[in-house]
């Protein structure tokens, strides 16, 4: 093995541990948080953030633990199954996108809730927000119908058995619309308009007659949600740029280059799992600065 070879086994091996941990505890932690408290269980964008939590779960558990696994074991038992080649391809994108999915609805839920439409704050309601969501899942699972198809076991020519997509057509199709379209830049897009949008709101609430209570709550909210946005800016942008560039990497004759590209790719995948966790330590910063405010 190579010595960066080495080097990205470790960071997946080290960095993805910490990951898992840091996740489940964060998201653990904001389940019990936004189902305990009364306040939170009214409100629309608190339910978006429990679906968020619970689908970070998922992802860590089947995308982060099987890149650990390929760094302990050099496999994550895809390429043993056919089953499970399909089933965990299948789901680790159905989770993906609906994560992403509830990030851009609780950012237009916000905008919503601190419009001074009343049109538009009567769609921040928690029985609205629960059809969408069943709504998406639906959408999504019949979107990720061709991972069940396309996923399947392939043997190299030196007998390497592998997990890959055996459809070139889809190969194109999962990386320019899903990973760059869906993945990456529809969801920053939407979520940076909403979200500024959401953040002027915010700053116009002392004009209208609204509780104390339910303003301090959109603040904190609001806030919280900007400052994720700002994150998945920084780490997604890396991960669908260098993803366009491997799949052009015949236009790179230089051999050094094709694995400087590879190896950006491989610490970039690691910073995008960082967003699986990175919300909850901000949860638990504005939730105790929430608390603190009111009591």
């Amino acid at each position: 093995m190579s010595s960066t070879g080495f080097i990205t086994q470790q960071i997946f091996i080290y960095g993805g541990i910490t990951i898992i941990i840091t996740g489940l505890i964060g998201n653990i932690f904001n389940l019990v948080v936004f189902l305990s408290l009364r306040t939170f269980r009214e409100i629309s964008s608190s339910f978006y953030l429990v679906m968020m939590s619970i689908f970070s779960i998922t992802q860590l558990c089947l995308t982060v633990l099987s890149r650990v696994l390929v760094g302990i074991n050099s496999s994550d038992g895809t390429n043993m199954s056919m089953f499970w080649c399909k089933c965990r391809n299948f789901l680790s994108h159905l989770f993906q996108i609906l994560l992403l999915i509830c990030f851009c609805l609780v950012t237009i839920d916000q905008y919503c809730a601190t419009c001074p439409y009343q049109h538009l704050r009567k769609f921040c309601q928690i029985k609205i927000a629960q059809r969408l969501v069943l709504l998406f899942v639906f959408i999504c699972f019949l979107h990720g119908i061709p991972y069940l198809i396309f996923y399947n076991l392939s043997i190299s020519i030196t007998g390497q058995v592998s997990c890959i997509i055996t459809n070139p057509i889809y190969t194109q199709y999962r990386t320019y619309v899903i990973l760059v379209g869906l993945v990456g830049f529809l969801p920053i897009i939407i979520t940076i308009i909403f979200g500024s949008m959401a953040f002027y709101n915010v700053q116009q609430l002392t004009y209208y007659t609204v509780p104390l209570v339910r303003r301090e709550l959109d603040k904190q909210l609001t806030s919280m949600i900007l400052i994720q946005v700002l994150i998945n800016l920084f780490l997604l942008s890396p991960v669908v740029i260098i993803s366009v560039l491997l799949l052009n990497l015949d236009l790179f004759r230089d051999l050094n280059v094709k694995a400087q590209i590879q190896f950006s790719f491989n610490i970039a995948i690691i910073l995008y799992y960082i967003h699986l966790c990175v919300s909850n330590r901000i949860c638990f910063f504005f939730f105790f600065y929430f608390i603190k405010r009111l009591f």
